[in-house]
Order: C-alpha cells, then structure tokens, then sequence
C-alpha cells in the first residue's frame, strides 16, 4: 500500500539514493540540495513509501513567478502561508516502482497540498520526452524554458489550480 508524507531529516540517506538512481549526475539533487528544501519547505517536500520503505519524492519551493529559474537549484527560501506558484524542482520514483502509479500519486498529493494553500499554479520543467506525461495530468506545455540546468533542454509545464 502507498503512502505519502511530510518529509523528515532521517529520510536523506535514501533520497539521496533516489536522486543517483534517476537523474544524470548533473542534474541529480545533491546532498546539500536536498538538506537545505527538508530544512527551508518541509511543507512542500513529500516522500511515498510502500511498506515503510520510500519509493518516490516530490518537492520545490513556492515562487513568485509562473516559472522556474536556475537560482532555486541553490538558494531556498521557506514557503509564504498562501498565494505565489507551487514548483516542483524533483519528482522521482525508484526505476523498480516506475510506471506503477506513484509519480501520479505524488502529483496528486502535491496538487491537493498546492490548493489548500491557494497557489495559483503548479510549475515545473521537464525535458521533451516527459511532456505527454505531464499533459495527461492536466499540464500545459508553454515552451523552451531559460533553464541551463544540466545543461540539457527543458520545456515550462503549468498547470493551474481551479
């Protein structure tokens, strides 16, 4: 059975598995990263377990433009208490869990946090062969981001909140 929660310290070590196993190294969150978003937006840092071991990761400050820029991949600030566009800087799923519904899981969790705060948006980039996964989720590509992180292309993927 899936579950989703708030992030804690303890979880590191694991995510920082999570991160190695998903991403390139030049894109992969590093150790600090990923200390400094439990310590600045826990509110915003989610993790899914199943049977008590953590399978998946979501998380990314709330920002005040519609769009994702390469200074949030060093500098967090703590979430306002309402308003602004939720980001999402990591999303990933251990390779043995992909495509067995958890990133869906994640976003939905995340969307449903994002409304009761009142964000006007979720916000995140993605490279081009993940926009048709994020289009059925309701997300709406809106171009070549300004992103240089990993140096690779990203696409700005918006959704807005009802």
């Amino acid at each position: 059975m899936l579950n989703i929660r708030h992030v804690t310290m303890e979880d590191l070590p694991e995510l920082i598995i999570i991160e190695q196993l998903c991403f390139p190294k030049e894109e992969a969150a590093m150790e600090e990263a990923l200390m400094k978003r439990i310590q600045r937006i826990p509110d915003s840092f989610f993790v899914a377990e199943v049977d008590g071991v953590i399978v998946g990761l979501v998380n990314g400050p709330v920002i005040g433009t519609p769009f994702i820029t390469d200074d949030l991949y060093q500098e967090i600030k703590p979430n306002p208490p309402s308003g602004g566009h939720q980001s999402i800087l990591g999303i990933a799923v251990t390779p043995h869990f992909q495509t067995r519904g958890v990133a869906a899981a994640l976003l939905e969790y995340f969307e449903k946090v994002a409304i009761a705060y009142k964000r006007e948006t979720i916000t995140l980039t993605c490279k081009e062969n993940l926009i048709a996964f994020y289009e059925k989720y309701g997300y709406v590509n809106r171009g070549v981001s300004s992103s240089e992180h990993g140096g690779v292309t990203w696409y700005n993927m918006i959704k807005t909140i009802e």
